[in-house]
């Protein structure tokens, strides 16, 4: 026992409280970060330190006001955060506690190479294009609003799709595992201030989509043949076909294959 009545067991504990509650902070603000929930957050921080000053100089009328919002604040804050909360508690559901077998990982490793292959072709030839990688968050609503395909990936079906005026280049395709679930798919733009003005619809989409679920989305643009990504909010850019590979494996879970089964890189396939 040391002074103050409290044990070693106890301050051990006091510790852990404190460092579970500032891991969770962090993991909120990372969670927010380059999303329209982090002005709303500002929003309420100024709320409160209206409140405290009106507290200090006595102003009743503006103490009663403030302390209404703060009362209320609590329900404005799920209405408002909807799309932040959702993720976050989406990420409290995720882990990785089966790994796959080996008939997965050979599929896994066809997904990744498919498209990997279709976004070099169509970058060298500017063939612009919008990739949406299904990830733990459901993407029903926006599939409705393309032209369902449910074909089995392929680099070849992925890349004529975007071939320009065909019927379903226009827009963006879901894909689910190693299915192509719908193509000329509608995605919610983001409004976002931080984006570049020199970018366009093709990006301001796959922003918006990554602000409101956990999908990851490739760009190639139809300007520069350059390649993006983006996810949770944050926009990768000028990805070459290494660091593309790189940020699919990490995210999608992707195990490195071996040696021998990185052929895509010889001469073979150009």
């Amino acid at each position: 026992m040391l002074d103050g009545g409290l044990d070693v067991l106890d301050y051990f504990l006091i510790t852990v409280d404190i460092a579970l509650v500032w891991f969770v902070v962090y993991k909120l603000i990372m969670l927010i970060q380059g999303t329209k929930a982090v002005q709303l957050l500002k929003g309420i921080f100024v709320i409160l330190g209206i409140w405290l000053l009106s507290n200090l100089f006595g102003l009743t009328t503006l103490r009663w006001l403030m302390s209404q919002a703060i009362t209320w604040g609590f329900l404005a804050i799920i209405i408002l955060f909807q799309p932040e909360l959702r993720r976050a508690l989406e990420q409290l559901g995720r882990g990785s506690f089966f790994s796959r077998n080996t008939s997965e990982e050979e599929g896994a490793e066809k997904t990744l190479q498919a498209i990997i292959k279709s976004c070099n072709y169509m970058a060298k030839r500017r063939i612009g294009a919008l990739i949406t990688i299904e990830r733990d968050t459901g993407m029903g609503d926006y599939v409705e609003t393309g032209i369902r395909v449910g074909g089995h990936l392929s680099s070849e079906l992925l890349t004529n799709i975007f071939i320009p005026n065909t019927p379903l280049h226009d827009g963006a395709v879901i894909l689910k595992n190693d299915e192509i679930v719908a193509a000329a798919c509608y995605l919610p733009l983001s409004e976002s201030p931080f984006i570049s003005k020199e970018l366009g619809t093709r990006h301001r989409a796959a922003m918006g989509i990554s602000e409101v679920t956990d999908a990851l989305t490739i760009v190639v643009s139809e300007e520069t043949g350059a390649i993006s990504c983006t996810k949770n909010g944050e926009l990768h850019r000028d990805l070459d076909q290494v660091k593309l590979e790189e940020m699919l494996r990490t995210e999608l879970d992707y195990s490195a294959p071996a040696v021998k089964s990185w052929n895509w890189r010889g001469k073979k396939n150009g």
